[in-house]
């Protein structure tokens, strides 16, 4: 079965400093992958050159089968691949339903139908659906900026899912969040995977989190993948406890 997302011989160069060195790997329909490395392995690097913020010196992305090499992210998001970022992509100043009601009119529709249709762009119904799902209906009039950070991750996540995508990059979902609240975000990745068949790719930190989650994980250290395999072979991997401990 052909692969659903995948990346040949990625690099990114700046100067004379090669931040990103000919990483290839591929996604499963249905993966959850995840990748790990110090800081400074080209993580944040390679999620930039995959997702349009930066174009690759040389190497190919494919998504579903097509090439989407350098393509801008808002044509991204059509095709059905959705992100998060470090800092949060939330309106801190809006309602928690507005905020959700604000992420699917930037995907769907026309400028004219966001002038003349009706005030929910028809997204009522969806944005219930997510609030019910990421158990944030009882905050639904609630500004965004009150909510705990871990409940302002869970509304970001639910915004990315707005646009419905298939596949879905998470760059440190578990940074700053409380363990009781990484409980509840875990649970929601793993339900939005069985019940919604969405696959991600998530760079994170937080190695418990990483191994409790994905299928398989990758480790990058300076520039290049230097393990691959199940989260358990990958923690055993005498060249990951290296560079992560220094020997």
């Amino acid at each position: 079965m052909s692969a659903l997302f995948e990346v040949e011989g990625l690099s990114r160069r700046f100067g004379g400093i090669l931040a990103v060195d000919s990483v290839s790997f591929s996604l499963a329909e249905g993966e959850i992958l995840g990748i790990i490395g110090p800081n400074g392995s080209g993580k944040s690097t390679l999620f930039n050159c995959i997702l349009g913020q930066l174009r690759p010196t040389a190497g190919r992305v494919r998504f579903a089968g097509r090439d989407i090499t350098g393509m801008r992210p808002s044509a991204l998001a059509r095709l059905g691949i959705g992100r998060t970022f470090q800092l949060l992509q939330i309106f801190p100043g809006l309602e928690v339903r507005a905020n959700l009601l604000a992420a699917g009119q930037e995907h769907r529709g026309s400028m004219a139908g966001r002038l003349f249709g009706p005030p929910d762009a028809g997204l009522a119904e969806e944005v219930e659906r997510m609030l019910a799902f990421f158990r944030l209906a009882h905050l639904a009039r609630e500004p965004a900026g009150s909510l705990s950070y871990g409940q302002q991750k869970l509304l970001d996540i639910a915004m990315a899912f707005m646009a419905g995508p298939r596949l879905v990059f998470l760059d440190e979902p578990a940074g700053g969040v409380n363990p009781g609240m990484l409980a509840e975000l875990g649970e929601r990745l793993r339900l939005l995977n069985r019940e919604r068949g969405a696959s991600f790719v998530l760079i994170e930190h937080n190695i418990e989190f990483v191994m409790g989650l994905c299928s398989r994980v990758l480790v990058m250290a300076e520039g290049r993948i230097i393990a691959e395999g199940a989260p358990e072979a990958v923690r055993a991997d005498p060249e990951v406890i290296e560079a992560y401990l220094g020997g």
